[in-house]
């Protein structure tokens, strides 16, 4: 069974051979160090060695995808505000036409997806996950401010709304640009908003509902109209929402922040396992960062165990930075292969 039909299986909830594995997306300060211990000298190289199924491919991480003339990113919020948290540029909108003249809108005119389409083209019999990240539910926030758009949820919600929907209809546009021309050479539309902390959710399960789930579903139909399996990724504690990701299309979990409240994988295991597959899970907080490889297979033994086999094993934050250690990273790979192994002896 190659990468990519493994995967989709898992994802599909059908009978597969072991559990995937996806060593992620290390930090770039991390790769020198993965590099020289593992001996290659590129990501796709690490990925390899570590027999990595999965490839997450998204144009909005490809600098050539946006070619504004001056420069602008899509949803830049950084030609406005300094530094992440302070008041956005609509911060003191108060009506839809002040949003229009208050900040530079990104435009489907700029956008070129050749060096994505390449990069998909090239990945092998791996498991291809693309489409833009559409971070909408971060974007809202940069572009209020994070008090401010909690405070505008309640006071002036048909601006928020105006928001969210010039935000996410640039998003369907351009992933229905992109999925014209990627067509079967892309297997999921894999997206990101972090909606939980590590106790409980950022907002509340009523706001999600008015708010963000529309959203989350209308994403989720326009890649299951395409014929492309739905992953989302959602850091944090979001167990009071699992069965609404459910509800809403969306087939895969990740990245199952480990020690987020209620979101370990016996709590997993025993309240959405079955509806949903889970991707992630091998803690990146205190495992990788401080145990022995030992306990590093250890962890993946028992994650394997209550969630397997529609699992596909991966740190519980994909962005892996320079404090976890090489040797950890190889252990939890090759404690997956080795599922693999004993799968196939007692075939």
């Amino acid at each position: 069974m190659t990468s990519r039909e493994r995967i989709r299986k898992i994802i599909a909830r059908e009978p597969v051979d072991r559990c995937g594995f996806w060593l992620g997306n290390p930090h770039a300060d991390t790769l020198p160090i993965y590099y020289k211990y593992f001996g290659v000298s590129s990501l796709e190289d690490l990925h390899r060695t570590l027999g990595s199924d999965f490839r997450w491919l998204t144009p909005q991480e490809v600098t050539s995808t946006y070619q504004h003339p001056e420069g602008y990113g899509i949803f830049d919020i950084w030609k406005y505000q300094a530094s992440l948290g302070e008041r956005g540029p609509l911060a003191d909108c108060e009506t839809v036409n002040d949003i229009e003249r208050a900040y530079t809108w990104p435009s489907l005119e700029y956008l070129r997806f050749d060096e994505s389409l390449n990069a998909l083209r090239n990945a092998g019999e791996t498991y291809r996950a693309s489409g833009f990240w559409c971070p909408f539910f971060h974007d809202v926030a940069n572009l209020f401010g994070f008090e401010e758009l909690l405070i505008k949820m309640h006071t002036h919600p048909e601006l928020v709304d105006a928001v969210l929907e010039r935000v996410c209809m640039f998003y369907l546009d351009a992933n229905r640009l992109f999925y014209q021309e990627a067509g079967d050479e892309m297997d999921a539309f894999f997206f990101g908003n972090d909606l939980g902390a590590q106790r409980g959710l950022m907002i509340s399960p009523a706001q999600l509902e008015r708010y963000i789930f529309p959203w989350i579903r209308r994403f989720a139909e326009q890649a299951h109209g395409s014929g492309y399996q739905v992953i989302l990724h959602s850091c944090g504690s979001v167990h009071d929402i699992l069965r609404g990701f459910v509800d809403a299309g969306i087939q895969c979990l990740h990245p199952l922040q480990a020690r987020a409240c209620g979101m370990d994988a016996q709590t997993l295991a025993r309240d959405v396992k079955g509806k949903i597959a889970f991707f992630g899970g091998i803690d990146t907080q205190e495992l990788l960062v401080h145990g022995t490889p030992d306990e590093v297979r250890a962890d993946v033994r028992r994650v394997v165990a209550l969630l397997g086999p529609h699992i596909i094993v991966s740190p519980s934050h994909e962005a892996l930075l320079p404090n976890v250690s090489p040797a950890n990273v190889a252990a939890m790979a090759e404690e997956v292969l080795k599922h693999h192994s004993r799968h196939q002896d007692h075939v």
